[in-house]
């Protein structure tokens, strides 16, 4: 499966998977903007205009008139915002198409900004970041993220501070939107049951007359690291969540597909090393995983778990210890198939859902210009051998390039430090 790219007189793209037999369609807009983009003054504009943009247009002046245009057709539509990105989506019945893209479409273009709503919804943006706050799971990422990049736009919470959302107001909307918004700077993604041709006569219609001009970049971030880091969220808990995490690759590295295959050995799955170490032999928490995390600049592998406060510890040492494995020791056959074809099964899975298809491959031609095809992700996947996956973990298992951030009951990083190297 490959999608249709096509490009209107605008610079505006138009990525267009048919999927034969599917009855839905995915109308996503991305954007290639997020909190990396922003000031210090006004981090946080691009998760708040997120929001925003449901509240009202000219057309449809309330957010009842947008959310009951799309729950009367039984349809689904939300929005997410990352470090590098925000996207927007209508997933319907394909008969809907067009109602889709007016609908997203308007949203984007014509929101209206009122200050009275702008008040309300920080309000609201407030409550969400206090929720955050009170579940670690969800933060200790962010406090991984400010330990690895500093006061850098990558170091900065995506919602914002309850500071900086004070500063945001109707101009700087509009500001930011004229910034960012533009055509060359923004793509449309369409999924389903539609064809290519219809997808981009339809897209002109509602996107064709929006003027193009050049967006603005952001400033590449400052990566400097000589020892292990250590950085401590004091929270009195009955639970300690962590990230102990490596540098790692940016977005494109042709490291691409082996370090993918290593995080799905290491913990990627309920059978993957650390899941069966921590959790099933040792039974110190409820969950383990790992994840990667790419940008265009920089990149990190993160393990992250929840444990009572007196397991820490070992907890720590389980992980380092299976990063160490990785490094010494070649992965057997049986692994490496295994993790190829839990790579192979999870993309199968997606491309049965419009919505999942239009995030795959909107976000490689967001993000890298480029488009790769479900063969060739799956034939570079299988050619990753045991010594791939080693050499990958030698390369970013370095004592220099570990981090550690915890929400917990601790004060003094120098029980951490004195456990954090290999």
């Amino acid at each position: 499966m490959k999608p249709d790219k096509g490009v209107l007189k605008n610079n505006l793209r138009v990525i267009t998977t048919h999927m034969p037999g599917v009855e839905s369609v995915t109308v996503m807009i991305l954007v290639k903007s997020g909190s990396r983009y922003e000031q210090k003054r006004t981090n946080g504009i691009a998760h708040f205009a997120e929001h925003m943009f449901f509240k009202g247009t000219k057309s449809r002046p309330t957010a009842t008139d947008i959310s009951s245009l799309i729950d009367g057709i039984g349809g689904e539509f939300n929005a997410f915002t990352s470090k590098e990105f925000t996207g927007y989506y209508i997933k319907a019945a394909k008969d809907h198409l067009n109602l889709c893209l007016d609908v997203v479409s308007d949203m984007l273009l014509n929101s209206l900004f009122s200050q009275e709503e702008i008040d309300r919804e920080r309000n609201v943006i407030n409550e969400e970041i206090r929720m955050y706050l009170d579940t670690p799971m969800r933060y200790v990422p962010e406090i991984y993220d400010a330990l690895l990049y500093g006061n850098q736009p990558l170091g900065w919470d995506t919602a914002g501070t309850i500071e900086s959302l004070k500063n945001i107001n109707h101009k700087d909307f509009l500001k930011y939107i004229d910034e960012y918004y533009t055509p060359s700077n923004m793509l449309v993604v369409i999924s389903g049951g539609v064809t290519p041709e219809k997808a981009k006569v339809t897209t002109d219609e509602y996107m064709g007359r929006i003027k193009d001009k050049k967006a603005s970049g952001f400033k590449k971030v400052i990566v400097s690291q000589k020892k292990p880091q250590v950085k401590i969220f004091h929270k009195d808990s009955e639970q300690a969540h962590f990230c102990l995490g490596v540098r790692s690759y940016q977005t494109g590295s042709k490291n691409r597909y082996k370090i993918a295959v290593l995080n799905t050995i290491l913990g990627a799955s309920m059978s993957s090393r650390l899941f069966v170490q921590l959790r099933e032999r040792r039974g110190l928490g409820y969950y383990v995983r790992s994840q990667i995390e790419e940008y265009h600049d920089a990149g990190s592998l993160i393990a992250q778990a929840g444990v009572m406060p007196k397991n820490i510890e070992p907890a720590m040492q389980v992980v380092l210890d299976e990063f160490g494995k990785l490094a010494t020791s070649i992965v057997s056959e049986v692994e490496l198939k295994k993790a190829k074809d839990y790579i192979k099964g999870k993309i199968i899975l997606e491309l049965e859902d419009s919505r999942e298809v239009s995030n795959l491959f909107g976000l490689m031609e967001l993000l890298e210009g480029k488009i790769r095809s479900v063969s060739e992700i799956i034939e570079n996947v299988e050619k990753i051998t045991a010594k791939d996956v080693q050499t990958i973990a030698k390369d970013i298992f370095v004592n220099q390039g570990l981090n550690f951030a915890v929400i917990g009951p601790y004060k003094e990083p120098s029980k951490f430090e004195k456990i954090l190297r290999f």
